[in-house]
């Protein structure tokens, strides 16, 4: 992953001269963030920082001007906050709630939390609160029985706020730890999903309420993401399609923009392929040494 992003800035912070004029370095950076997938206002917000550190200086070492930008990025990333720790939640149930539309991975990733969870030695049961895509409830039966968790579904149609009512009522009854909701996930500018997503909220009272984001729609996913927070409110961000994320930049965007955490990103299609996010994981993948 990332690759392109570490080779663009690789061409240019090393090999050359050991002292660089600031202001010229600054315009390429500007550049391969913009073609990477970093809106023009989180770039410009990453060289502002640089330049703040940088400040009155007009000829630097590359490697004080390599550690002004790492710094920057991590000051960016480092600003949305810290993700919450779902293992050893001391409230049982905790319940987690999942928003998203449809085609961003949002119930392969709900799978993939389950997973995660398990092999933690954690409890859980899974609601199938999507009962109005054709096939939501069969993909993730499926899912659930991939991974070995038990899962509460009603007739499609049926009203999804009762699926995860039954799903918490059947964790607490069995002191489950996780109960994890699917939702619909129609485009966000559907005013009839959002306040099925609000009925949700109120009757499950989530714990958590996670966003599942497609990394590769880049702006758009700003755009859904803003839509979820001022109709129903989320506390953190699941990054999927990581992996074919060519470009390797929307996490700036996404972190400086939405302010919140990214918790995991999605690597892969399969059960185990899901990280958690370690912004210095991510600036060493990106940035040469």
């Amino acid at each position: 992953m990332f690759e392109n992003l570490r080779k663009r800035f690789q061409s240019i912070l090393s090999g050359k001269e050991n002292v660089i004029k600031v202001d010229e370095f600054e315009q390429e950076i500007t550049e391969i963030l913009l073609s990477s997938d970093v809106s023009l206002e989180t770039a410009d917000a990453i060289v502002e920082l640089m330049r703040q550190r940088l400040s009155g200086i007009k000829k630097v070492e590359m490697n004080n001007f390599r550690m002004a930008l790492r710094d920057s990025m991590a000051e960016i990333i480092n600003a949305a906050g810290n993700a919450p720790e779902l293992l050893n939640q001391p409230k049982k149930p905790y319940v987690i709630l999942f928003l998203g539309i449809n085609g961003t991975g949002k119930t392969t990733t709900i799978a993939k939390v389950a997973n995660y969870l398990k092999q933690n030695g954690k409890r859980t049961v899974i609601a199938a609160s999507d009962t109005f895509r054709a096939g939501a409830i069969e993909q993730i039966s499926i899912l659930a029985e991939r991974v070995g968790v038990p899962i509460i579904k009603h007739a499609q149609g049926s009203d999804p706020s009762s699926v995860a009512f039954d799903a918490i009522d059947h964790a607490r009854a069995r002191n489950l730890d996780y109960v994890l909701i699917d939702s619909a996930g129609r485009m966000q500018t559907n005013r009839n999903l959002m306040e099925e997503m609000k009925k949700i909220k109120r009757v499950s009272k989530p714990d958590l309420t996670i966003l599942v984001l497609d990394a590769m729609i880049g702006q758009d996913a700003i755009s859904q993401a803003e839509s979820f927070f001022k109709e129903v409110g989320y506390d953190a961000i699941i990054l999927t399609k990581m992996d074919t994320d060519a470009r390797g930049g929307a996490i700036f965007s996404i972190l400086h923009q939405l302010r919140k955490p990214v918790m995991f990103i999605g690597t892969g299609q399969g059960l185990d392929d899901m990280i958690k996010f370690d912004p210095e994981w991510y600036l060493s993948r990106i940035l040469p040494e």
